[in-house]
C-alpha cells in the first residue's frame, strides 16, 4: 500500500513538474508574441488615400475617373498640393478640394505631363472646366506680355515656360546729344508662362522662339512695351531657385570700352569795351568800363 502511495505521490510531482514547464514555455511564447505585435504596431504610419494616374498623360489632356485610381500614402509624407479622398486639408498641404466636384462633369486640364503612378498635385492640373493655356497659368493680378526675341535675345531657344529671365533694354538716352547706346537691366525675375503658342514645359529640344510671353503686373507691362517700342530686349536666364538680389545694372559703350569722357570747360572771356573818337584824321579807340 505504502509502494503504490509512493508512486501516486512521485507520478503527481512529475505532473506538476510538467505542467510547470508548459504553464511556463506557454507564458515566455505569449510575450513573445505580445512584443511582436506591438512593435508592429509601432511600425504601422497613419495613411490617407490620394489620386494617382493610371497612365502617363501629356499637357492638355482632359483628366478623367478613368484615368486615376487610389491609393495609401503616408500622413507624414504628403507632398504639396496633393489630392486626397475624401478631399479632406492635411496639414501644410493638400487643395482640400475634390479633385472631381460633386454633382459636376467639369474636367480639369493637365498642365506638365504625370507618369505612371504619379500623385495628382494642384500645380499640374487646371481648376474644374478650363483649358490649359496661358489664362491657366497667370497669377491672379497679372498679366501676359509678349516679347519678340531671336537667337541672340532669346538664349539660343533654351527657354521653357516656368522659368525665369531678367530683361535688358539696349538703345540711345532720350534727349542726349550723342549717340551712344547703353544697356541697361530694366526687370529681373520675370516667370515665362508660354513660348510662341505654346504653354507647354515639356519641350523636349531647343527650338528658336519668335516671341516669349511672360508674367508681369500692369506696371510692368508698360514699361515692357515703352522699352520694347524704343531700343532692342534682350533676355537672360536665372538659375533654378536663383533668389539672388540685383542692383540697378547700366553699361554704355565708353564703360564697355574703359574710355574716360573729359568734359570740355569753355572759359568765358572777358570783355572789353570801348569807344571811337576822330582826332582830325586819326581814329582813336579809347577803354571804358562795360555797363551790360
Amino acid at each position: 500500500m505504502r509502494m503504490v502511495f509512493g508512486l501516486v505521490l512521485i507520478l503527481g510531482l512529475g505532473l506538476a513538474g510538467f505542467a510547470v514547464y508548459m504553464a511556463k514555455g506557454f507564458i515566455s511564447t505569449s510575450q513573445a508574441k505580445t512584443a511582436e505585435l506591438q512593435a508592429l504596431a509601432d511600425s504601422m504610419v497613419d495613411t490617407v488615400q490620394v489620386f494617382v494616374v493610371k497612365r502617363q498623360i501629356k499637357y492638355g489632356e482632359r483628366l478623367t475617373k478613368d484615368d486615376v485610381r487610389l491609393v495609401r500614402w503616408p500622413v507624414d509624407a504628403i507632398p504639396e498640393g496633393i489630392f486626397t479622398f475624401p478631399a479632406t486639408e492635411i496639414e501644410e498641404g493638400t487643395p482640400g478640394e475634390d479633385l472631381f466636384p460633386k454633382g459636376s462633369d467639369k474636367l480639369r486640364a493637365v498642365l506638365r505631363t504625370m507618369e505612371l503612378n504619379e500623385p495628382v498635385m494642384a500645380l499640374k492640373v487646371t481648376q474644374p472646366g478650363k483649358d490649359a493655356g496661358i489664362t491657366s497659368r497667370l497669377t491672379v493680378g497679372m498679366r501676359a506680355f509678349a516679347i519678340k526675341v531671336d537667337v541672340s535675345s532669346g538664349v539660343s531657344g533654351f527657354l521653357r515656360p516656368g522659368d525665369q529671365i531678367d530683361v535688358y533694354w539696349t538703345g540711345r538716352r532720350p534727349n542726349s546729344e550723342s549717340d551712344e547706346n547703353i544697356t541697361k537691366l530694366i526687370e529681373t525675375g520675370v516667370r515665362l508662362i508660354a513660348i510662341d503658342q505654346s504653354a507647354d514645359d515639356d519641350i523636349g529640344n531647343a527650338n528658336i522662339a519668335r516671341t516669349v510671353t511672360v508674367e508681369a503686373t500692369p506696371q510692368q507691362v508698360a514699361s515692357l512695351a515703352q522699352a520694347q517700342g524704343s531700343g532692342r530686349l534682350s533676355l537672360s536666364l536665372l538659375g533654378s531657385g536663383d533668389v539672388t538680389e540685383v542692383g540697378a545694372i547700366e553699361v554704355s559703350q565708353n564703360d564697355l570700352l574703359g574710355i574716360v569722357t573729359q568734359e570740355r570747360v569753355v572759359l568765358e572771356q572777358e570783355r572789353e569795351c570801348s569807344i571811337k573818337t576822330r582826332r582830325g584824321a586819326e581814329v582813336v579807340e579809347i577803354p571804358i568800363p562795360c555797363t551790360n
